[in-house]
């Protein structure tokens, strides 16, 4: 059963939702695709690794990417790849200019001695498939055990590895048990803990952690040179070291909506399901609104109840988390994210669950 009740579906009069404060603000060009990109910072530690392998000639097989999401793990992987298929490096970095050859056709996909495996389209169901495909990794068996075209490594990148299925998963134990010379298997996991125990264990870790505030101000700099002081602080604060969660916030419309957000939690106690009606009817008129949203309002709670339970939070932030016991905001956060997984999951109306987590939120139940 869906996890909120059917909804009025009246028409009311809908406000936009706030203007961006930089009125010269322009959309942001998205980040490079981490194939392409030659920019990586704070993930020194991740690439001494690296390069400490590469030096002793003691390379792993199968590497294990990890991190939150957007911090730059696949763009490690494919950094870390281009490397070994361009040869050891003169300097102690990863980095390869992107005039290079072979950074060109890692770019490109065009280069024969590296396969990329990652949820593919579904061309039956015109959208992009939720899970790896058993097919797609059966093709690394017969990829790694191949010859290099070029003398060199072979190299695959399986971006997204907690997506593959039971199946799909079991066809890549089989690489990691007989793994060939001169090959290597580079896994890219946000949530490692959903990948089979004995893929884990015949990997090498790299965790990836949160980039600091320096760091994440550098990197919006590059990649969202329009954003104004206050805007790229704002930006940095809410992705939570993630540049990756940084630019899709901005495109996303992520400055506006943590606005609705701050303006809910501030004046809780007030809330009036109709002002809900008018909150959704604003987000869900774009594709990723209601994520965006769901994402902001569970991070301000959580933020809020950090920040009281350590005696450090603000007279709004206090008036808003007395208003019922503390394990109760716990309950509440797991509430608002099994609504969003369902609403997501079964592709059910956004708007109805906009203002059934509204309702959770102030205890104005529709």
């Amino acid at each position: 059963m869906p996890y909120y009740t059917k909804l009025s579906t009246s028409k009311q009069a809908t406000p936009p939702l706030p203007a961006s404060p930089n009125p010269r603000y322009n959309p942001p060009m998205p980040a490079p695709d981490p194939r392409a990109n030659p920019l990586l910072l704070g993930h020194d530690a991740a690439e001494a690794t690296i390069l400490d392998a590469m030096a002793t000639g003691r390379m792993h097989h199968a590497w294990l990417i990890t991190g939150p999401e957007g911090v730059g793990k696949a763009t490690l992987a494919y950094r870390f790849a281009r490397r070994l298929l361009a040869g050891r490096p003169t300097e102690h970095s990863l980095a390869l200019d992107p005039s290079n050859p072979v950074f060109r056709r890692v770019a490109a996909a065009s280069h024969a001695d590296m396969l990329t495996i990652e949820r593919a389209y579904d061309p039956k169901r015109k959208r992009m498939r939720t899970q790896i495909a058993v097919d797609d990794v059966r093709k690394v068996t017969g990829f790694m055990h191949l010859t290099s075209a070029e003398g060199g490594w072979r190299v695959v990148v399986v971006d997204g590895a907690e997506e593959m299925n039971a199946n799909s998963a079991n066809a890549l134990l089989k690489v990691l048990e007989e793994p060939p010379p001169r090959a290597v298997l580079l896994l890219v996991s946000s949530s490692p803990g959903k990948l089979l125990p004995t893929i884990r264990s015949r990997c090498r870790r790299l965790r990836l952690g949160q980039l600091d505030d320096a760091t994440m101000d550098t990197l919006l700099r590059q990649y969202l040179p329009d954003l104004n002081d206050d805007e790229r602080g704002r930006l940095t604060t809410l992705a939570e070291g993630s540049p990756g969660r940084a630019i899709m916030m901005a495109e996303d419309e992520g400055l506006a909506i943590s606005a609705v957000v701050d303006g809910l939690l501030a004046d809780i106690g007030n809330f009036r399901l109709s002002k809900g009606y008018e909150i959704a009817d604003a987000l869900t008129r774009s594709e990723t609104g209601f994520s965006t949203f769901m994402d902001l309002l569970r991070a301000g709670i959580s933020a809020s109840v950090r920040a009281v339970a350590r005696g450090q939070g603000d007279p709004e932030q206090e008036r808003m988390i007395a208003m019922r016991p503390i394990e109760a905001w716990g309950d509440l956060w797991f509430g608002l994210t099994r609504l969003q997984d369902e609403t997501e999951r079964f592709a059910l109306d956004k708007r109805q669950a906009i203002v059934a987590g509204l309702g959770m939120l102030s205890g104005n139940t529709p």
